[in-house]
Formats: C-alpha cells, sequence, structure tokens
C-alpha cells in the first residue's frame, strides 16, 4: 500500500484513463443536451487529457538518471511540463468563454435535456475527486510537479463541474435558461486562476528561482546547530529546484585550525542532515577558514 501512494507512473496513467473516459461523457451528453456548459467541461477534460499524456511523459523522463547530456539529471522535464499544463488550462478557459458569446448571441441552441446533464456531471465530480486526491497524494509523496499540476488541473474540474451540476439542477427546475453560460464564465475564471499559479510556480523553478523562504530558514536552522563545532557563519547560501531535487550550494565560514579532514567529515553531516530535513536535495559545502569568530559574517 505504501508503493501504492509512492508511485509516480501509475498516478499518470490512471489520470489518462479517467480523463479520456470523461472527455466520451461530457462530450455525448453536451451534444445531446445543448448545454454549452457541459461542452465547456468536455473541453476542459480535452486539456486534462492532453496534460495527464505531457505528465506521465515527464514523469518517465525525469526519473532517468543524469547522461552525458544531461549531466545534472532530467528533472526540469517535471517542470517544463507543469508549465504546458498551466497554459492548456489557460487556452481552455478562453475557449469556454469563446463559447458563451456564442450561447450570449444566439448562436447556440438552449439546453434540451438537463436531466442527462445532471448525471453526467455528477460522475464526472465523484470520479476526480478520487483521482485528484490519489493524485495530490503521490505529488506530495514524490514532491512531483507534473503530479501537482495535474492534481489541480483535475481540482479545477472538481469546481467547474459541480458549478455545472448545480446549474443543471436549477434549470431543471426553474427553466431559465440564462444560468448556463453565466456558470460557463465561472467556470472560466476558476481555471485561468488555477493555470496562472501553475504556470508561475513553473516558470520560477525553469528560471532557477530560489525554495521557499520557509526552507531557507530551516537550512540555516540546520547550520546553527554546528555553530559549537567550528562554524561561525554563513557566508552564502543558493538554491533552485529541478523537478523533485532542490539543489543547495551553501559557503560556510570555519575555524581556520580545522584541518582539512575534519571540514569534510562535518560537510557530510551537515548534508545529510538537511536530506533528512529538506528530502530530494543535492547540497554543496564549499568551506573558508577564517581566523576569528568575531570578524565572521552571516546571511
Amino acid at each position: 500500500m505504501t508503493t501504492f501512494f509512492y508511485n509516480k507512473k501509475l498516478a499518470a496513467k490512471l489520470s489518462v484513463v479517467s480523463n479520456a473516459a470523461l472527455i466520451i461523457l461530457k462530450l455525448i451528453a453536451g451534444f445531446i443536451s445543448g448545454s454549452i456548459s457541459i461542452i465547456s467541461e468536455a473541453v476542459h477534460s480535452c486539456s486534462d487529457l492532453l496534460a495527464s499524456v505531457i505528465t506521465l511523459f515527464s514523469v518517465h523522463k525525469s526519473e532517468q538518471p543524469a547522461d552525458f547530456d544531461h549531466q545534472f539529471g532530467h528533472g526540469k522535464y517535471e517542470d517544463l511540463s507543469g508549465l504546458i499544463e498551466g497554459i492548456l488550462i489557460i487556452l481552455a478557459a478562453l475557449y469556454i468563454l469563446y463559447e458563451v458569446l456564442k450561447k450570449i448571441t444566439g448562436v447556440s441552441e438552449p439546453i434540451s435535456d438537463s436531466g442527462l446533464g445532471m448525471i453526467v456531471m455528477f460522475i464526472s465530480v465523484v470520479a476526480n475527486v478520487l483521482v485528484s486526491v490519489y493524485l495530490m497524494k503521490v505529488a506530495k509523496n514524490t514532491d512531483s510537479i507534473a503530479l501537482y499540476a495535474d492534481a489541480e488541473h483535475l481540482n479545477t474540474d472538481i469546481y467547474s463541474s459541480l458549478t455545472v451540476f448545480l446549474g443543471l439542477v436549477c434549470i431543471h427546475y426553474t427553466g431559465i435558461h440564462a444560468i448556463d453560460p453565466i456558470l460557463a464564465v465561472i467556470v472560466a475564471v476558476i481555471i485561468i486562476h488555477t493555470g496562472y499559479k501553475i504556470c508561475k510556480e513553473a516558470v520560477n523553478n525553469l528560471l532557477d528561482g530560489s525554495l521557499p523562504e520557509k526552507n531557507i530558514k530551516e537550512i540555516k536552522s540546520i547550520i546553527e546547530k554546528y555553530n559549537e563545532h567550528g562554524i561561525c557563519g554563513i557566508k552564502e547560501i543558493k538554491t533552485r529546484k529541478a523537478g523533485k531535487n532542490k539543489e543547495i550550494n551553501i559557503t560556510l565560514l570555519l575555524e581556520g585550525e580545522r584541518t582539512i579532514k575534519y571540514a569534510h567529515d562535518l560537510c557530510d553531516e551537515l548534508e545529510k542532515d538537511i536530506e533528512q530535513n529538506l528530502g530530494n536535495t543535492e547540497v554543496t559545502i564549499h568551506v573558508e577558514p577564517i581566523e576569528s569568530p568575531a570578524v565572521s559574517t552571516a546571511v
């Protein structure tokens, strides 16, 4: 069971199968009922499916070991996947707004069968809840931005599908068809917000943005525990993220009379400690000698 929640490839495959099935159901229900909000949801699921396929590829690629052409590994494939997913989400939202415009101008026909749409959207909500919870669990366990983006993608589907479901219920009992395009606009806004959030995180990683401030504080706190072992201060900390890997470069100020072997062993202990606390880290520590702790500097 533990392996089940750490299997990135299984999670990505499950997402592909789930999205493919929901697309078929939504398209059938959308064209039969004439609901623009359901068709919009089908388009959203198409972007979900494409995103899931990209996620599956990136997860497979990112797990390959470093080679001559990629000496720091393939972790950035997950970040690239996250960016593509964010863009797909935003494009799906723009298409939904286009369909809403057609509906408002009278190009599209009003809903003819809200009952079928209600059933399909309820099934969509339940399926996406189960899959997204699983994806998010695996994403957190493996620190995978690709799976995280896919899970967030499905989360937008949950909220949007639930919104459409409730709207169809209202249409069924009130006969007010204007609710349909209004709900589609709400869905589009939700999707755009999620797409922006995913793109922002992915771009930050692709451009070697630093780790969150809480991680920096944690690293400093770990180093402070070793002050009594001759560390006089921290000259510099540089961090970045590539896929699940956190790359950390640290320059420490160490008492000058310490031997090279002492400094080496101390760095090994620090690297092990940081790995245990942050997980998935590649730590490089450079030591500079200092004659007097009194003149040390820290960041």
